[in-house]
């Protein structure tokens, strides 16, 4: 029998000192829980994705002095498999990328081996063909679960290396199938250790395809996945062990550091969860989310709390309009922070409705938020006053209406930059597409917290929010949405009705359907040719708009690449 566990970490991108502290603890953790073997996340060294710091020499080298560091201090009776980027000695003479995607074994205070991955992802978020040259073989070890027992074969896959199953997925994108070729080594059990960015539903996909490959090669694995924000990507953590029939025996709770353990028996082959463990394990199987609503806002909420402490933020401040999408986002900002440190702002003009204002308050009431109210009819007669002349013979039009959001965010700035809080904007992703919102105005902010939420989700989060008790006034969730910078101002004004243009831009988005295509799906003539029209002209903005924390498929982040000048 041999125990081995899972850690699910969080670390910070680029904190080589701190990463390997986190390492350390689970390390001290689980030795006194007599585990042999701990899994670490994919680069957890130096947490995922680093991207650029990997250009950097010194970065490298500090990354291998602090792997040696660490070495000696892990406990001598456990192995740890520690997830980091290492110098690949070919790179000149061969003409290869400078760096591998690697893991480390460290055994008994020393490195005993390197393992490269072998299957780089460069699609949606992925750029890994950027940096590093892929493993050339497959991976594994032996090791002895105590000194007068015969050591386990360990096969050993690296993220991506379990993703290019062809009888899962139907097709390979990879020559290689690092999951097959293990199988057929004869390796007793495969570990997987993954950085794997979330997006809603994606649990239940990869523990399908973790079943299936368990159950196909008769081979048990266990998956040990990051955890935490890093700046757009949200890693849901999730770990997991199946045993060789496919069958789930341990689930480690999403969106929170965990330790999991395990016990092996490779004769007959069992693997099952130990008891008696000390309180740092958490030894059951953790539930699945019950609603996509549940799971989503959890995702939310741990991506701002890790932006905020990650960039040094302990306060939040956000303007607050009395519409629902703010409504989330304060929502959003006292789950991650603690209601005491939110600041809401209230900046009514003359536009503004009473029900706004009030609704608003209410707003506040109900999460204890502080806020302030700062009315910007002041500001409004100011720019009038000084662009008078040059705008005299004109009407009242858009110029006029984003003055009032630049003016708005120009207070949240401001007041952002006096006390040291993250400014949030609380643009979702429906208005990010077509461009319904202000550059330097309301999309002013360090990190856009909805912008990969569409306005139909926005309403079923805050409805959710509502299932035990009041958080979101029912006003807000029920009254037409306005951005009231006009008399009388509706979005449906200017927009189809969000049922529709969320299904368009779902198509658009996501399945890249055409014009043809969504006409062939019953929409509408003039109202494609809008929306497709909308969503390449607010390209500019995109480029410009701050961070958006990423939950679905294809969000308007790295992983979107669309040109600005162009004629299609």
């Amino acid at each position: 029998m041999m125990k081995i566990a899972i850690a699910q970490l969080n670390p910070t991108i680029g904190d080589l000192t701190g990463n390997a502290e986190r390492i350390l603890v689970a390390a001290e953790q689980a030795a006194i829980a007599n585990v042999r073997l701990l899994l670490t996340p994919e680069l957890s060294l130096c947490g995922y994705p680093p991207r650029d710091l990997l250009l950097h020499a010194d970065f490298i080298d500090r990354m291998q002095a602090q792997l040696t560091a660490l070495a000696a201090k892990i406990p001598p009776t456990l192995a740890v498999l520690v997830g980091l980027a290492t110098p690949n000695p070919e790179a000149i003479a061969k003409g290869e990328k400078a760096l591998h995607n690697s893991i480390a074994l460290i055994d008994q205070g020393k490195v005993q081996h390197i393992f490269h991955k072998q299957l780089l992802p460069t699609y949606d978020v992925f750029d890994e063909d950027r940096y590093f040259e892929p493993g050339k073989q497959s991976n594994w070890f032996f090791l002895h679960p105590s000194p007068t027992v015969a050591p386990l074969k360990i096969g050993v896959t690296i993220c991506e290396d379990l993703w290019n199953d062809q009888a899962f997925w139907g097709k390979r994108q990879y020559e290689i199938n690092p999951l097959e070729q293990l199988a057929e080594a004869g390796v007793d059990l495969i570990v997987n250790l993954s950085a794997s960015p979330y997006t809603v539903g994606k649990q239940r996909l990869r523990e399908g395809m973790l079943h299936h490959g368990a159950q196909r090669y008769r081979t048990p694995i266990l998956y040990a996945n990051q955890v935490g924000g890093n700046d757009d990507l949200i890693f849901d953590g999730g770990s997991v062990a199946f045993d060789r029939e496919g069958q789930l025996v341990g689930r480690s709770p999403s969106f929170q550091e965990s330790l999991l353990a395990v016990e092996f028996s490779p004769d007959p082959q069992t693997l099952s969860l130990p008891q008696g463990l000390p309180a740092a394990f958490q030894q059951t199987i953790s539930p699945e989310y019950d609603a996509d609503e549940a799971e989503i806002f959890a995702a939310l909420v741990l991506g701002l709390r890790d932006y905020a402490r990650k960039c040094g933020f302990s306060k939040i401040v956000l303007g607050l309009s009395g519409g629902i999408d703010s409504a989330l986002v304060a929502a959003i900002a006292v789950a991650a922070v603690g209601a005491k440190n939110v600041l809401g702002v209230l900046m009514p003009s003359p536009y503004s409705s009473e029900h706004s204002l009030s609704d608003a308050i209410a707003l506040v009431e109900n999460l204890q938020i502080r806020h302030e109210i700062i009315p910007i009819e002041p500001a409004m007669q100011a720019f009038e006053t000084m662009l008078g002349d040059l705008f005299t013979g004109t009407e009242f039009g858009v110029a006029e209406e984003n003055l009032q959001s630049r003016i708005r965010g120009n207070l949240l700035m401001a007041i952002a930059n006096k006390f040291g809080y993250l400014l949030v904007s609380t643009g979702n992703k429906s208005e990010m597409a077509v461009g319904y919102c202000t550059l330097y105005g309301d999309m002013n902010g360090g990190l856009a917290v909805i912008a990969d939420v569409p306005k139909m989700r926005v309403f079923s989060l805050c409805k959710w929010l509502n299932r035990d008790r009041e958080l979101i006034p029912p006003a807000i969730i029920t009254k037409p949405p306005s951005a009231e910078l006009r008399p009388d101002q509706l979005d449906q004004d200017s927009l189809p009705p969000y049922p529709v243009l969320d299904e368009i831009l779902k198509r658009v988005i996501h399945r890249n359907q055409s014009a043809p295509e969504l006409h062939a799906a019953g929409h509408d003539h003039d109202t494609v040719a809008q929306v497709l029209k909308l969503l390449h002209r607010a390209e500019f903005k995109r480029r410009q708009a701050a961070p958006g924390l990423k939950i679905t498929d294809r969000a308007f982040g790295t992983g979107w690449r669309m040109p600005i000048a162009c004629r299609w």
